[in-house]
């Protein structure tokens, strides 16, 4: 197999892949970074309009490059979540993740900020708001810590 970049100069395959950044306004990094700063970012298509949550290189609706970063409201609907109390590797039980829909639109994973024994189906529906986030510290698998968006119940 021959690789893309065979024959191009070092300068060639710079510029190519300076060129190839320029599709990506969001990186996995930075989108930990904001959540590390309380703030929840996804990237809104200029073409269909719709938001994308977490980082991609396209959108998730009309695989559009043409997208710009926007800050969420960190607000949603909870729809799933589920008690983990032996947890895998890296990760500390017991732990809740959800599932929430954000107010924009896209789905986002995180973490309940609930006690265990407080969760039941009577939660689901429920409004959430982004409290805060958690650093796990992952596995030999997950490439090392990563940050995700913990969500607390605000509806009774």
């Amino acid at each position: 197999m021959v690789s893309a970049n065979a024959g191009k100069t070092q300068e060639e395959i710079e510029k190519e892949l300076e060129k190839q950044k320029q599709y990506i306004p969001l990186s996995y990094g930075e989108y930990e970074e904001a959540l590390s700063n309380g703030k929840l970012v996804g990237l809104k298509c200029l073409s269909c309009g719709k938001i994308t949550c977490h980082p991609m290189p396209v959108c998730q609706w009309c695989s559009s490059r043409d997208m710009e970063r926007v800050e969420l409201s960190g607000e949603g609907e909870l729809l799933t979540f589920t008690v983990i109390r032996v947890a895998p590797e890296g990760f500390d039980a017991p732990y809740i993740p959800c599932l929430v829909k954000t107010k924009e639109g896209p789905n986002i994973i995180g973490r309940l900020e609930l006690e265990p024994e407080q969760a039941s189906q009577e939660l689901i529906g429920k409004r959430v708001k982004m409290s805060g986030t958690y650093t796990y510290k992952g596995d030999k698998f997950s490439g090392g810590a990563h940050v995700c968006p913990v969500f607390k119940i605000i509806e009774p």
